[in-house]
C-alpha cells in the first residue's frame, strides 16, 4: 500500500513533537508562535514576506463560491495569506471547469480536488497522458456524499437502488456511489444512471428514484423546498439518506483535499510558498470553525448565489467533515488513505494502486507547526449547530 513520503517527513514529525505543548480540551494541542510563518522546507527560498513583497499564487476552487470553501476565502478576508506573504487568487470553479486539469496544465500553482479524481488523473487515459499531481494536504476528515431518495421509495441501502432510476452528476462525482452499487452486485454499466442536474428537481419532480446529494448542498435543496402535501417544508423524516461513511455501505473516500504538480513543487521556493499557503488555509479553517457566521458573512459578500441560511447549513456540516481533526487540520491520517485507495481499486474507480510520489506528508506537517501559538488545530470540542433553513435557502 501507498505510503506518505517526502524526505522531511520523519524531520518534521520531531519538530511537531517538540514544539507542541498542551493545551485546551482532550485531543488539543497549541503551536508555538512563529508570526505566521510556516517552517522552511530544506532548499527553499526565504519567505518574501520578509521583503515586503507578496509572492502571487493561483488557487483552483472546485466549485462556485460558497462555504464549501470558506476557510480559504477567511484566510484572504482576515489577512493571513498576505501575513504569510502571499497574493493568493482564488480561482472559482464550476461545472465547465475542470479544477484538475486547471492546476494540471499550470493554469493554477495549486488546487483542491477530491482524493480520487485526483489520484486517477495521474493514471490518464488512452488519449491523455497521466498528470503528475500530488496530494499535499487533506482539509475533509469524512466524505459529504450521500444518495436520498423520499422514504416511502423504500429505497435505504445501495442494494435498494438496483434497477431503479438512479441520479448523479457524473463527471468524476461518481466514484463512492460506482464502488456501493458494485459491491452491492450491480454493474454501474448496466444500472439505469441518469446524469442529474447540480440541483435535486428530478427528485422532487419525480423523475428520479434516488439523486445524488452532498450532505452540506443538494440535500438542504430538499429541505428547503415546500411539501406539496402539508404547504409546509420538507422535513428530515420525509426521505431516506445512504451515507456513504456508515460502516454497512463502507465505499466513503477521501474528498477535498490540496494538491499541485511535482514539477512545479520541484521549482526553487515553491515549496516554501505551498507549505505557508497551507499554514494560512489551516488558520482560515480554524477561523470559520470558531466564527462560523462571521465566514457565511465572507461568503455571501464574495457573490455567492446561494441565500443565508442555505450558506449557514452548509457551514456548519463543512465544519462536520473536519472537525474534529485528530491528527491536526490538514494533517493525512495514513488508515483512511489507504482505504480510499482500497475502495478505488476494488470497484474499479483507479486501475492500479498510486506509487508513493501520489502524495507527501512533510509540507502539511510543517505547516501545521507554523500555526500561531494558543490556536487549537484539532477542534476536539467542535459542536453542530442547529440551523434553520428558510425557503429556497434565503
Amino acid at each position: 500500500m501507498t505510503r506518505f513520503r517526502g524526505p522531511l517527513a520523519l524531520g518534521m514529525a520531531l519538530a511537531l513533537a517538540a514544539a507542541a505543548c498542551s493545551g485546551g480540551g482532550a485531543g488539543q494541542t497549541t503551536r508555538p508562535s512563529t508570526g505566521g510563518q510556516a517552517s522552511q522546507p530544506q532548499g527553499s527560498t526565504p519567505a518574501s514576506s520578509t521583503s515586503g513583497e507578496l509572492t502571487p499564487v493561483k488557487f483552483q476552487l472546485q466549485w462556485v463560491t460558497q462555504a464549501q470553501f470558506a476557510g480559504y476565502y477567511a484566510a484572504k478576508d482576515q489577512g493571513y495569506y498576505e501575513e504569510a506573504g502571499l497574493d493568493v487568487d482564488l480561482l472559482i470553479g464550476g461545472p465547465q471547469v475542470n479544477n484538475v486539469q486547471v492546476v494540471a496544465s499550470g493554469g493554477a500553482d495549486i488546487g483542491t480536488a477530491w482524493l480520487p479524481n485526483m489520484l486517477r488523473s495521474r493514471e490518464g487515459t488512452a488519449d491523455t497522458p497521466g498528470t503528475d499531481l500530488v496530494s499535499i494536504s487533506q482539509i475533509f476528515s469524512r466524505s459529504g456524499t450521500r444518495m436520498a431518495s423520499f422514504k416511502d421509495s423504500g429505497i435505504a441501502t445501495p442494494e435498494d437502488m438496483i434497477g431503479k432510476r438512479i441520479g448523479s452528476w457524473l463527471g468524476g462525482n461518481e466514484p463512492e456511489l460506482f464502488a456501493a452499487l458494485t459491491k452491492a452486485g450491480a454493474d454501474p454499466a448496466k444500472e439505469n444512471i441518469i446524469q442529474q442536474n447540480f440541483d435535486m428537481s428530478g427528485l422532487l419532480g419525480g423523475d428520479l428514484d434516488v439523486a445524488q446529494a452532498m450532505i452540506y448542498n443538494e440535500y438542504a435543496q430538499v429541505l428547503e423546498a415546500v411539501n406539496p402535501d402539508t404547504g409546509e417544508l420538507y422535513k428530515p423524516d420525509d426521505f431516506n439518506v445512504i451515507d456513504f461513511n456508515d460502516p454497512s455501505v463502507g465505499t466513503a473516500m477521501l474528498q477535498d483535499q490540496i494538491f499541485a504538480r511535482a514539477e512545479w513543487l520541484a521549482e526553487e521556493g515553491n515549496e516554501d510558498i505551498a507549505t505557508r499557503f497551507l499554514t494560512a488555509s489551516y488558520r482560515g479553517w480554524i477561523y470559520c470553525r470558531d466564527n462560523a457566521q462571521a465566514c457565511v458573512d465572507i461568503v455571501l459578500a464574495e457573490g455567492s448565489q446561494l441565500g443565508a441560511s442555505h450558506q449557514a447549513w452548509q457551514m456548519n456540516e463543512i465544519n462536520g467533515l473536519i472537525w474534529p481533526s485528530t491528527e491536526g487540520i490538514g494533517q493525512f491520517d495514513q488508515a483512511a488513505y489507504d482505504r480510499t485507495v482500497d475502495i478505488a481499486v476494488t470497484y474499479k474507480v483507479l486501475t492500479d494502486e498510486p506509487d508513493a510520489d501520489a502524495s507527501r506528508s512533510d509540507l502539511a506537517e510543517a505547516a501545521l507547526a507554523a500555526i500561531p501559538e494558543g490556536t487549537d488545530p484539532n477542534g476536539a470540542d467542535w459542536t453542530p449547530e442547529t440551523i434553520t433553513l428558510n425557503e429556497g435557502g434565503n
